[in-house]
């Protein structure tokens, strides 16, 4: 008999080749399956709710696996931190019924993308986490071109134009729910940006085409409308470069609450709004 559990994984993606297991180069997934082998003296698969690039980062990451019947999922978070190296750390355990899958049951995900816009973005302390962004002299982002950009993409869109090429996809179709900007500010002097966005599905880099896309917009490198022109776009060609990875996080999936169990877990189950 095993029990399904759900893990809440933080992780600092600056020294990861992405979350999925690579025959090269060191994963999330295969650091993360490697102590589940340990707790258990054998191979445990483990799902995760999105599969994150080389350099993006994670404040939620939905991570299910299956454990022998005697764990608790107090235990779980315990031993799997203790295990887990130190750029990955596990906010929270939850039990899931059987046949719970952290991508398969996700009816939504959300992200954040952070750009930096002070000088001190560029610090090494800093720059790791977002995306120091260097603007021609004189030349301040446009927030609010920004923020109708971001509006253009709400609703249910043929994301094709803002999709990395060569993918197998039934369809290209996702469903905005949330897409904003905000200001990032702080009494250190740090100041820049952060958007927020949240789907039923994302497509391979597509939050990184948006936000450079975007911030080609803000910038009057881009025609302020172009984002609705794009979204009829059936190839992307003409999409702006994506954003660079380490500016870019997940931050949840959310599921059906039918989903958990009653459980030792931390926190409450986690979730997506907007």
């Amino acid at each position: 008999m095993s029990r399904t559990f759900l893990a809440l994984l933080h992780f600092d993606g600056g020294r990861f080749a992405g979350w999925q297991r690579q025959p090269a180069g060191r994963t999330v997934q295969a650091d993360f399956e490697t102590v589940l082998g340990r707790l258990t003296g054998e191979r445990v698969v483990a799902h995760a709710a999105g599969r994150t690039d080389a350099g993006v980062h994670a404040v939620g990451m939905g991570v299910s696996f299956t454990l022998p019947a005697r764990w608790e999922a107090a235990a779980a978070r315990r031993a799997l931190n203790a295990l887990l190296p130190d750029d990955c750390w596990v906010e929270a355990v939850h039990e899931m019924r059987p046949g719970f899958h952290a991508r398969k049951s996700a009816e939504g995900r959300r992200y954040r993308y952070d750009i930096g816009l002070d000088p001190a973005a560029s610090s090494p302390f800093r720059r790791r986490f977002e995306w120091a962004l260097r603007r021609p002299p004189g030349r301040a982002l446009d927030r609010a071109a920004m923020e109708a950009a971001a509006g253009a993409i709400v609703g249910e869109h043929d994301f094709r134009a803002f999709a990395a090429v060569g993918q197998e996809k039934a369809h290209w179709r996702c469903r905005i729910r949330v897409a904003e900007w905000e200001t990032r500010a702080g009494a250190d002097g740090l100041e820049g940006l952060r958007f927020h966005v949240a789907a039923d599905r994302f497509l391979h880099h597509m939050v990184r085409m948006l936000v450079g896309t975007m911030v080609d917009i803000g910038l009057g490198r881009r025609p302020a409308g172009d984002m609705t022109v794009l979204l009829d776009r059936t190839d992307n060609a003409d999409t702006s470069p994506p954003a660079p990875p380490q500016g870019l996080y997940f931050v949840a999936a959310a599921y059906p609450s039918g989903c958990f169990l009653a459980d030792a877990g931390d926190a409450a189950p986690p979730g997506e709004t907007g």
